[in-house]
């Protein structure tokens, strides 16, 4: 059977395209000095139709970009921003359009908000642990023998013996 150029391709069964997807572009900086933040992981979540597409995640370049264009166009996007030491970001988009851009400017920990207390604007009264190791510090050399402090020598009995050894076996 010859197929003319004119004619549609024929492609199968139930054949159905794959969905139009978007360019997804986000920018990672730090607060305090705008300067982009590497190796930051950016997991998106979307959600098409009230149902999940998948995660994936992608690594920050020393640009501080993270791009991907497998998101289907028309759904829900949640992308999450983990960095050490930084808060974890986490934000809701719509993508819509073919090519989106976002910028996630990343803050320090903040102290855990109570209903009882004003911590807004505090920072964070983080201690060594899971989030950061403790470093070690500089090792003080010991104390020199006090005056008051009177040391005893050791008795006779304690010494070891002088002369050959036995052979170990």
């Amino acid at each position: 059977m010859a197929l003319s150029q004119d004619a549609p391709a024929r492609r199968g069964r139930k054949y159905k395209a794959p969905p139009e997807t978007s360019h997804i572009e986000v920018l990672v900086t730090k607060k305090s000095n705008g300067k982009p933040i590497s190796n930051a992981a950016v997991v998106f979540n979307p959600t098409k139709d009230g149902k999940d597409v998948g995660s994936l995640e992608v690594k920050t370049d020393p640009e501080g970009k993270a791009i991907i264009d497998v998101i289907p166009t028309g759904s829900l996007v949640r992308v999450q921003i983990i960095a050490n030491g930084y808060a974890t970001f986490a934000e809701d988009y719509l993508v819509t359009e073919p090519s989106k851009q976002i910028s996630v400017v990343m803050l320090r920990p903040q102290e855990q908000i109570s209903a009882y207390e004003e911590n807004h604007g505090k920072a964070s009264e983080r201690k060594p642990g899971v989030q950061e190791p403790a470093k070690p510090g500089k090792t003080t050399p010991p104390a020199a023998p006090d005056s008051k402090t009177t040391t005893v020598p050791p008795s006779k009995s304690t010494a070891p013996p002088t002369g050959p050894t036995p052979p170990q076996q």
